[in-house]
Parts: structure tokens; C-alpha cells; sequence
């Protein structure tokens, strides 16, 4: 290796260096020029590092003499797997992770970047080998002392020796394999030795070459940067090579695995074997011997069907279909001269959705499939292990009539006894080998690892705009979905100001309520973790280090924003399926002032702005009952809007992708909006009195359905009961903004209320009054007044909706329950069961469309219902329950690759399995259930161990232990469902300091630091009484960084 650490000295002739300087760049492509070189040496050579501190040799007569030695030895080298963790830029990556680092700060001087460098990419591969050996080494004594202790070789070993041609003892082959290892790791040691040896060398005669040049140098040095550090003397090798091997070592974790998974296979086998003799020993001769004979067929079967089921989940992780389903595709020509050109596109665009949907929906059949085989097969293993179960002895008639008689019934008792006794010491050495057995099975089938890619299953985006062009890269970050963050220190490093700014404000007022100046420790504390997350949030800094080749999603963020706008697309979150939609600016157009001209609900201002008035009316009708003495001054204070922080609402629309023709949803978007304090004020003392007073007819979720259903089918269930869902159309808009208001106050009187928290009912009636006369907004440049109904994203208007319905249903829900039928209600949405026939029910839903002309009722009467996220059935009189899936379902959940907190991912298979246990009211609908969930997190890159883990998390909380099966899911379902739900234990807030700030994916040990430097400065402090809670916020995700609802 060649290369000139000296950026002083150069390669030409002194004589040369007297009568010319060379330019910068010269001596950069120079440098290029003996780094290249040196990639092309042998590893063999002569000390590689004795050239750096060579300044005087002639590079280019070197470089000539070794190239004809070079080429030859080249040739004659084998290739070696390269592994993308030791890549010049991953390995630069870990470099400047740590600003702390003996690598990073060898770096900061130029002097020293190229040895650094060369020995890590020199050494880096001999120590990955030397690990990855290290391993397998382990493995292999461990086999030979499993042999020698115990007289049993593991299955692996027997198999290889099967292979070879030769016959030569196990023992002897293990030994020969474990000399051969220990040969390499020796290789490795003494290439490691001689790497750090002429590294050594090196710095030697840099530390002698400095001392001889150092008078020398005086005023040259004086010129150079401070901030440039010279090469020290002498270097901490141990420091390097733990660094070093530590990076290597999270890399090949998957390696560790793989011997631990064999040996522990191994042991499995060991163990498995000798349950066997035992078994073999007590009941060969026995009834249950035939039992066994039995299952070894279908123990056969299952693991079959468990490796076919593996197989399939490794498909699904790496989103490769088998090929008779990747086969098909819906294709065929076209004339395109009878066809407009921009017609032309979005036909070959549906025939590649239908032809994914297909793919889709096949895999995820096969899937489901699947897995009732195994369960099925499964189910029966355990139902006849369960039948070899010694059954109780009878009890005994004790009830004699002499002596004799009674020692007769005593012997034969004893007798039972004893065979009682062996029959259960017999099933549970059979019970123990098949366990063991179907252990190691598992463990065969588990044993590969977890990987992504791009394809046609997963998570879909609704594309309505076929005419913009997606590449591979834009179609697959639209199909990670609105909720998807990607790691992005930048956000957090540009936020970490203000987060520490107000962390500051949070101290220093709670050491002045103690009467305590907060003084040094605080100072100390605010320093040192900002030192702290500015690690965390680091990023490169150094213009010689290369930047990383992941993806970037800021650029590819970037250039979506730039096709849409010059396409006129526009992107939103579909309504229920909360996945991306693509649609055009004319479709929304279009179907806006459709829905205006239906509703009638928006009366157009032009360009007039309403907003100064606005204010101004706002300010003055607060100011007015604050003069009245109807509002407290903090009350008017809470209220009263300045000019600088209101803003006009906006109106935009939500996709209802699930229905047909895509209809909107409008959603009026004002979170600075005059009114919207007021809004909110009123909102949150009016909506616990309504919950109150309609806690009998109205549902939050469909947990509270399924409970009313259940207890309601207990007693009235019947062959002919009919379910009914009914839908309010447009209820938001429809409602009167008079009759909205008027039914506040006759839910007031109903509760007997003349005042609301010191607040009388006129006052709260003209508030309510007051915001819903008060809707305005902008929408493609116009401005628009609401002159009906309430803005659905107003807090008032849910609780004005839901009061306005409890008094319309009155009558209806008298009607219901006074012919024993079930009525609730969620918001717009009706569910009722009742025994009435379909033909009556039909003519009473005609009549309550004429209680009222605002609201409009349209019904689906049938024998099931969908209801919420509910299925319910009436079979036969019997009630079935399942967890109901849209037809527009996506299945989409968070990505488990999003930058989130682990415990958020957490939450999601665990809530959603819970959910699954309590609706599914049958064992085959909870199988069906679990598989399409466990489906559907597959798809979104859930790892399938990290599942099941949640899985068995769930069960572990409810104190489960043995696993759900056909025999034991009624119970265990009655269980969980009468559990009782866990109360959140109210925060004392005097007691409890909120900290919060912006998660990246670098910050997984900031807690743990965290609290460690609290405790460091505060643990003795008057505030040690005060607990700090540490939250997260999170970085933009792809919804805020891709949906603008503004002037839409």
C-alpha cells in the first residue's frame, strides 16, 4: 500500500517541488491514485503502514516493480463473500456515530484518515471472519461435549456422516472439524497480530520523524487550523478492537442465533431420546403404546404441515408469491387508435390493480388455509393425547354388611390404586415425549431468518388519478401509509432548543414554589443533557466522510409534492380505511358542489374576508355578558380572542374510498377559528351530561354492543329475530342550526339544570347560539358562510347532533323496548334487533321518516348485521359474533418499521387479538380471526416471533396458561370478557413533571440516561419529590409531510 498522509509532501522530485506548486486537486487525484493501488495489493505484502512514514521514496518506481507481481498473485485469490456491514460507507457510518470515539477523533486530522482507513477495511473482515468462526467453534465443542457426556450425538452430525463416502467414527469426525476451526481462528489471530503490529510500527516512526522535524516546522505550524489535531504517538489498540468488534458483533447477532437454535435443537433431540426409552420401557406392552403408534402418523403430518405453514409466513416477509399465484396476470391488448390518448394509461392501470387485488387476496386465502390445516391437525394430536388421560377412580360404596365384604372392597381399592397410580406415570412419560418432540419440530421450522421487500401484498394505496406516473420508490412510501415516520434527526436536533427551553421553565418554576433559587445544579443539568442529545441527534458533520446510500425519503417526499402539484392531484386519507387515496382536482371539484347543492348548507361570500368582523363581533358579544355579569373575568380572559392568533377555518374533504363513486366527507378544519374557544368551553361542561343522560340507548365501540347484544339474547333470542342497522344521512348538515340549539336547552330542562358550573342556561344557550350562527371558511379561494347545520370540526357540534337525535328517537326507542327489542345508537348510526317481521319493520321505518323532515333514515333489515367493527349473526336462533372487516378493507396497521417507540407496536397486536377473543363467538371464527391479524401485521413488516410474543403477552394477563383450543375458548373467552376493565389511576400533577421530546431512532437508551442524570443532580434537591414523566413526540409523518388541506 502506497498512500501519503502528509499533505505537505508530494510525489514529484525536490528538485521539481522548488520550481512548481501543485494545485490542490493534483494532489487529491494523487492520493485517489495510491489509495486504488493499494486495494490492489496482496494482504500478504510486506508491512503496509512502513510506506506513510516514508516520505522520501519514489512512489511511482514502486508502484511499477509490484504491479507484474500483483496481477499474477491476484489471480490466484479466491472470492470472498462481502458483506454490506463492512462497506467502506457502513463502516464510516459507525465511525462517526460517536463524536466521543478513538475513530473519530483519528479522523479529525487528515494526516491519519488513511491509515485509519486502510486498517479498518483491512481489519474489519479478518475479525467478521474470526467472530463468525468464533461461533461455530463454540457450537462444535459443545457437540463434542454433549457426545461424551451423555453418549449422543446431535442429528446434524449423524447426517453429515451419512454423506461421506468414507467410514470414519462420530468422534473422530467432531474432533477433525473442531482442529479445523481452531486452525482458522489461529490464521485470523496472527493476521490481527501483524495488522496491529505494523500499525505499531508506524506511529513509531511518525512519533520519531516529529521529533526530528519539529524545529524545523515552527512557523509552518503555526499557519495550520487549530481545530487540526496531530497524530499522537502512541494508540489504544484495545480500544479499537473492542469498538471494532462490538460493531461486528451486533451484525452477526443472526449467526449467534443459528448455533444457539442448533445446539439447543440438539439438546432437544438429547432430551427427546431419552423421555422416548423411558416411555418405551414403562408401556410398551401396554393399551397406550397403540396410542403412540397412532400419533406417530400424524405427528408426521403436522410437522409437514407446520414447515409448509413456516414457508408461507417467510413468503409473506419477504413478499414472494409461489408461483401459481404469481403466474396469473390480467392482460390482453388493446387498440389504442380507438381510444383517446389519456384513456389509454389508466385501462392498463386497472388491469394491474385487479391482477394485484387478485394476488393479494390469494395469498392471503392460502395463507388462512394453511394455517386451519395445521391447526386442525394440531387439534387433533391434542385431542388424543387427552384421551390417553387416566380417567378418576369411581368412588366407592363404603356402605358393607360384614367384615370379609369390606376387606375384599380394600384390596381391591389398593389394587385401583396402583393401577391408577401406573396408568398416570405411564401418560405423563408419553405426555413428555410428544411435547419434547413437537418442541424440536418447532424449532426445525423456526430456524431461518426475517426479511422485506417491495410487491403486490401489504397495504394498498386507492388510486383515482391514473394519469400521474409512480416509480417504484413514490408507490412503495405511499404504501407505508399516512402514519409512517421516517428517522429524521434533523427535526429533532432543529426542535431540541425549545424542548430544552421549556424543560428549563418547568424547573426553575417548580424550584421557586419550594422558595428556592434553582441556582448551579440546574445550569449543570441543562448543559450536560444537551451534550447528551446532541449524540443522540448527531449527524455528519466531517465533509470526508461519504454519505449513506439508504433511501432518501426526503427527496422522494419532495419529488411526490412536485408531480402532484404539476398534475393536479390530490392526496388525502381515505375516510375508514385510513390508507392514501390518489384523486383529481376535478373529481373533488365535482363532487363538492354536488354535495353543496344537496345540502344547501353553505352560503358563498365570494372574496370577501369575514374574518376582522368576525373578531371584532366575537370580542363584543364576550365583553357584553361580561358586563352583564353572566361571565367571570376568567372566563372572559379564557375566551376572548387577540387579533395575531385567529385564523379563518378551512373547509376540506376525506374520501369515502369504501362506498360507491367515492363520496366525500367534509371536514371544516379550524383549530384557530374565533369561535372555536367558546366551542370548546361549552363542549366540555355540556357532553358528560348528555353521556349521562343517554348511558342507556348509545354505544362508544363495539365492546359495549356486544355486552348489551348478549345479555338482551340471553332471554329473547328466537329463529325469527331480525337485525336492522339504520343510517341517518348527512345528520351534521341536515340539522337546523335553530332546532340544534333549542335541543341543548330541552336537554337541560330534561336534567333539571337551571345552571351548569356557575354558568346559567341562557348564557350557555347563547354561547352555542353564537358559534353555530358563526361558521365561516375559506375553500378554493372563496369564502363560504354555514347557513345549516353545525362544521364537523367543531367540538360543539357532536354534542348539539347527539342531543338533537335523543330527542327524535324518543319515540322510536319507546316503540322498540316495549316490544322487547334491543335499541342503541353511535352518533348517525342505529342498531336495533327485535322479533318483528321483516315486512312490519320495513313499514315502521316509512313512518319514522315522517317524525321529523331533517332526518332522513335508511334501513338494512336481515338476519345479520354489521354494526361498528361488529358481525352479528342470528343462526337458528342462536347468536354468532365475529369481528367485521369493510369490504374496503386495507390491511393496514402501523408500520413496524416507522420510527415510533417500541411500545406503541407493542399495543397493536396485543389490542387487536384482545379484540378478536371477545367478539369471535366461536373457536373457527377466532382461528380466522388470528390469522387474518397475524396476516396482516406480516404485511406490514411485524417480525413473526415479535407476534407471537404480544399474543402471549395477552394470555399471560389474564392468567392463561394453557393454550386456546376448541374444547377450552368458551370459557376462556367468559373470562376475558367479564374481566374488569383497569381504571387509570388519576396523575397527581403536584407530584408529576410531563418531559417530552423528539423521538428518532438513535434514542432507544435516552430514558435510561435520562433519569440517571436526574437522579444525578436532583436526587438530594428540594424537588426530589417530583417524578419526572418522560414522553416522546413524534418527528412529521408522511400525512403531515404530504397532505396540504388548505386552498384544496
Amino acid at each position: 500500500m502506497v498512500v501519503n498522509p502528509d499533505n505537505n509532501n508530494n510525489n514529484q522530485p525536490h528538485q521539481q517541488q522548488q520550481s512548481t506548486t501543485p494545485t490542490s486537486g493534483y494532489r487529491r487525484r494523487q492520493r485517489r491514485n495510491r489509495q486504488q493501488q493499494y486495494r490492489q495489493q496482496n494482504n500478504n505484502n510486506n508491512n503496509r503502514f512502513a510506506a506513510l512514514a516514508n516520505h522520501d521514496d519514489d512512489d511511482n518506481n514502486n508502484n511499477n516493480n509490484n504491479k507484474t507481481k500483483l496481477s499474477s498473485k491476484n489471480k490466484q485469490q479466491k472470492k470472498k463473500k462481502s458483506y454490506f456491514y463492512l462497506s467502506h460507507d457502513q463502516l464510516w457510518k459507525h465511525v462517526d456515530k460517536d463524536r466521543t470515539s478513538e475513530f473519530y477523533k483519528l479522523l479529525q486530522d487528515n494526516r491519519t484518515y488513511d491509515i485509519t482507513k486502510n486498517y479498518l477495511l483491512n481489519g474489519a473482515p479478518v475479525y467478521d471472519e474470526w467472530i463468525r468462526t468464533t461461533h461455530e467453534f463454540r457450537l462444535w465443542n459443545a457437540y463434542r461435549q454433549l457426545g461424551e457426556d451423555n453418549a449422543f450425538w446431535a442429528k446434524e452430525i449423524i447426517n453429515r456422516m451419512r454423506s461421506r463416502s468414507d467410514k470414519i467414527e462420530i468422534k473422530s469426525f467432531v474432533d477433525k472439524k473442531i482442529n479445523s476451526l481452531q486452525l482458522k481462528l489461529d490464521e485470523y489471530s496472527k493476521i490481527i497480530n501483524k495488522l496491529q503490529i505494523e500499525f505499531t510500527d508506524y506511529w513509531q516512526q511518525v512519533a520519531l520523524r516529529r521529533k526530528q522535524t519539529q524545529p524545523s516546522n515552527t512557523t509552518m505550524t503555526s499557519t495550520r487550523d487549530s481545530s487540526t489535531a496531530r497524530p499522537a504517538s502512541s494508540f489504544d489498540f484495545d480500544r479499537m478492537e473492542k469498538e471494532l468488534s462490538d460493531y461486528i458483533h451486533s451484525h452477526t447477532k443472526h449467526v449467534k442465533k443459528n448455533c444457539d437454535t442448533r445446539l439447543e435443537i440438539a439438546n432437544t433431540e438429547k432430551e427427546e431420546y431419552e423421555a422416548y426409552k423411558n416411555f418405551k420401557t414403562m408401556a410398551e406392552k401396554k393399551s397406550i403404546w397403540n396410542f403412540h403408534l397412532l400419533l406417530k402418523s400424524k405427528l408426521t403430518n403436522w410437522d409437514n404441515k407446520n414447515k409448509n405453514f413456516h414457508k408461507i409466513q417467510k413468503r409473506v416477509d419477504y413478499n414472494l408469491l409461489p408461483n401459481f399465484i404469481e403466474k396469473h396476470d390480467f392482460s390482453f391488448k388493446i387498440d389504442t387508435k380507438v381510444f383517446e390518448q389519456n384513456e389509454i394509461q389508466p385501462i392498463y392501470d386497472e388491469m394491474r390493480e385487479i391482477t394485484n387485488s387478485f394476488k393479494k387476496q390469494a395469498m392471503e386465502f392460502y395463507y388462512r388455509i394453511a394455517a386451519r390445516e395445521l391447526n386442525n391437525v394440531r387439534n387433533e394430536i391434542d385431542v388424543i393425547i387427552e384421551n390417553c388421560r387416566p380417567k378418576p377412580s369411581s368412588a366407592l360404596n363404603l356402605t358393607v354388611n360384614d367384615d370379609a365384604q369390606n376387606d375384599a372392597q380394600v384390596d381391591q381399592e389398593n389394587d385401583d390404586d396402583n393401577s391408577n397410580k401406573e396408568d398416570k406415570q405411564n401418560f405423563e412419560a408419553f405426555e413428555l415425549y410428544y411435547k419434547l418432540s413437537m418442541k424440536r419440530h418447532q424449532l426445525q421450522a423456526e430456524q431461518s431468518s426475517v426479511g422485506n421487500s417491495h410487491g403486490p401484498l401489504g397495504p394498498n394505496i386507492i388510486n383515482q388519478a391514473s394519469h400521474i406516473q409512480l416509480n417504484e420508490d413514490e408507490y412503495h412510501i405511499l404504501k407505508l401509509g399516512p402514519r409512517f415516520i421516517f428517522n429524521d434527526p434533523r427535526i429533532a436536533s432543529q426542535r431540541r432548543t425549545k424542548e430544552l427551553s421549556k424543560l428549563r421553565r418547568k424547573l426553575e418554576s417548580r424550584f421557586h414554589s419550594k422558595k428556592v433559587n434553582p441556582g448551579r445544579p440546574v445550569q449543570d443539568f441543562m448543559n450536560e443533557l444537551d451534550l447528551i442529545l446532541q449524540n443522540y441527534h448527531d449527524i455528519h458533520t466531517n465533509p470526508r466522510l461519504p454519505i449513506s446510500k439508504n433511501r432518501n425519503y426526503r427527496r422522494i417526499v419532495k419529488r411526490l409534492k412536485h408531480k402532484f402539484r404539476l398534475s393536479n392531484v390530490i392526496l388525502r386519507k381515505t375516510d375508514k380505511s385510513k390508507v392514501f387515496h390518489l384523486g383529481t382536482l376535478e373529481h373533488y371539484q365535482q363532487r363538492s358542489d354536488e354535495y353543496m347543492d344537496r345540502t344547501q348548507a353553505y352560503q358563498c361570500l365570494g372574496i370577501i374576508d369575514p374574518l376582522p368582523d368576525l373578531i371584532q363581533r366575537t370580542n363584543k358579544h364576550l365583553l357584553d355578558l361580561r358586563l352583564a355579569r353572566s361571565l367571570t373575568q376568567k372566563q372572559y380572559e379564557q375566551l376572548c380572542i387577540q387579533v395575531d392568533e385567529a385564523e379563518l377555518a378551512h373547509l376540506y374533504y376525506l374520501p369515502k374510498a369504501h362506498k360507491p363513486t367515492t363520496p366525500l366527507r367534509p371536514i371544516i378544519s379550524g383549530l384557530k377559528h374565533p369561535t372555536l374557544k367558546i366551542s370548546k368551553f361549552l363542549d366540555k361542561i355540556l357532553r358528560p351530561l348528555f353521556d349521562r343522560m343517554a348511558a342507556t340507548r348509545t354505544v362508544s365501540n363495539g365492546f359495549e354492543l356486544l355486552k348489551k347484544v348478549q345479555q338482551w339474547s340471553s332471554i329473547n333470542m328466537k329463529q325469527e329475530t331480525v337485525l336492522c342497522t339504520i343510517d341517518v344521512t348527512d345528520l351534521y348538515t341536515m340539522i337546523r342550526q335553530v332546532e340544534g340549539v333549542l335541543s341543548l336547552k330541552q336537554m337541560l330542562d330534561y336534567l333539571n339544570f337551571n345552571q351548569v358550573n356557575d354558568l346559567k342556561t341562557e348564557v350557555i344557550i347563547q354561547l352555542a347560539n353564537f358559534v353555530i350562527n358563526n361558521n365561516y371558511f375559506r375553500y378554493n379561494g372563496q369564502y363560504y358562510h354555514q347557513i345549516r347545520g353545525g362544521a364537523m370540526g367543531s367540538p360543539i357540534t357532536l354534542t348539539i347532533a347527539n342531543c338533537y337525535m335523543f330527542f327524535y328517537e324518543q319515540q322510536i326507542f319507546k316503540q322498540i323496548t316495549n316490544s322487547f327489542g334491543l335499541y342503541v345508537r353511535y352518533i348517525d348510526d342505529i342498531f336495533i334487533i327485535i322479533n318483528w317481521p321483516s315486512r312490519h319493520f320495513l313499514k315502521q321505518v316509512d313512518r319514522w321518516n315522517e317524525i321529523d323532515s331533517n332526518i332522513k333514515l335508511s334501513a338494512n333489515i336481515n338476519l345479520y348485521a354489521d354494526f361498528l367493527d361488529l358481525h352479528i349473526e342470528n343462526k337458528d336462533g342462536v347468536l354468532l359474533t365475529s369481528v367485521f372487516h369493510k369490504p374496503s378493507y386495507e390491511p393496514y396497521y402501523l408500520p413496524f418499521h416507522s420510527i415510533h417507540p417500541l411500545h406503541m407496536k407493542q399495543n397493536i397486536p396485543f389490542t387487536m387479538l384482545l379484540r378478536g377473543i371477545r367478539y369471535c363467538s366461536t373457536f373457527q371464527s377466532y382461528l380466522q380471526e388470528r390469522d387474518h391479524l397475524r396476516m396482516a401485521l406480516l404485511l406490514n413488516q411485524y417480525p413473526i416471533k415479535f407476534i407471537d410474543q404480544q399474543f402471549n403477552r395477552l394470555l399471560e394477563k389474564f392468567n392463561i396458561i394453557q393454550p386456546l383450543t376448541s374444547s377450552n375458548y368458551d370459557t376462556i373467552r367468559l373470562q376475558i370478557i367479564n374481566s374488569p376493565v383497569k381504571v387509570k389511576e388519576p396523575i397527581n400533577y403536584g407530584q408529576s413533571m410531563f418531559v417530552h421530546f423528539t423521538y428518532c431512532s438513535s434514542m432507544k437508551s435516552f430514558p435510561k440516561r435520562f433519569h440517571e442524570l436526574w437522579n444525578k443532580y436532583f436526587s438530594e434537591s428540594p424537588i426530589n419529590d417530583i417524578t419526572p414523566m418522560l414522553g416522546t413526540r413524534n418527528a412529521n409523518n408522511l400525512q403531515q409531510r404530504l397532505v396540504h388541506t388548505r386552498d384544496s
